[in-house]
């Protein structure tokens, strides 16, 4: 008899079920945008991370808040340096020249966003880390490579999370009762506080995600992307050559367990079709 050399995590069924007239929205951290382009690929109608990457869940809350409300950014939410103008609210990749350029860029994400969201039925949050930024007492999404010494930095609670989140959830459900919402916590690695202080913020992720839908379970759910990659399959050939990110052959494996969880046979069998026609439309021949 051949032993057993993982540990497989079985997903749990999805209380939904995914199909090519889905709306999905994802925010969150890289590992977010990795499974939206995927699903892309495949023909699923997905807006990708409007505020572009997101890691910690005060950040993700007042992206999501914003998207609810259609609430835009203004001049007072941009901070110039190194010759472009960036939000606090948003990834480095809406930075432009000049401020009506960052605005725009921003704003009409956060616009197209919220239609998504009233047209959505699942809306997908991966949480990356528990560490926040603070400037002038205010979280910030991205430190855009301003010094340090102008942000404070500090790990969130289990019970600040949960506070956070428990009446933003409330207010989804209000304004887009058809919304089921997707917790993930990226499997990524943050060494900068090495293996301990990575540890302390996952778990903290897990512990407040955990009570989240012990609280909303009727609309809120969990899929264990972390306990894929960091427990099954476990092995330094899934991750890159810095040791932290999975590298493409791990997120696919995450990706093909989250279809059989939440795709009928017949839809998961028509996505991997549309992916690989996919493939080859990109695929350029090297002799015409």
């Amino acid at each position: 008899m051949m032993p057993v050399l993982s540990t497989p995590v079985t997903p749990p069924t999805m209380p939904f079920k995914v199909d090519f007239a889905t709306g999905i929205v994802t925010l969150g951290s890289c590992f977010a945008d990795e499974i939206a382009v995927r699903m892309m690929d495949a023909d699923f109608h997905v807006e990708q991370n409007p505020f572009g990457t997101l890691y910690n869940p005060a950040s993700i809350a007042a992206a999501l808040t914003r998207l609810i409300e259609d609430c835009p950014i203004g001049r007072d939410d941009l901070v110039k340096h190194e010759d472009l103008w960036h939000s606090w609210h948003h990834h480095s990749s809406f930075s432009h020249a000049t401020p009506g350029a960052t605005l725009v860029a921003c704003n009409s994400r956060i616009h197209r966003a919220h239609l998504a969201l009233r047209d959505a039925s699942l809306l997908m949050v991966t949480l990356g880390t528990a560490w926040v930024f603070e400037r002038e007492g205010k979280v910030v999404a991205n430190c855009h490579k301003l010094p340090p010494w102008e942000f404070v930095r500090r790990k969130m609670t289990v019970e600040e999370i949960v506070a956070l989140w428990t009446p933003l959830l409330l207010q989804l459900q209000t304004y887009f009762p058809q919304m089921h919402l997707l917790f993930s916590v990226s499997p990524i690695r943050h060494m900068a506080d090495g293996a301990h202080g990575n540890q302390l913020s996952k778990s903290t992720l897990l512990l407040a995600v955990d009570e989240l839908v012990a609280r909303h379970r009727s609309f809120v759910s969990y899929f264990p992307a972390y306990e894929i990659v960091l427990d099954e399959l476990r092995d330094y050939r899934f991750f890159d050559e810095k040791m932290t990110h999975p590298t493409s052959v791990a997120v696919d494996i995450v990706w093909e367990r989250f279809q059989r969880a939440a795709m009928v046979p017949a839809v998961r069998q028509q996505a991997q079709y549309n992916a690989k026609q996919h493939k080859r439309e990109k695929h350029i021949p090297l002799h015409q």
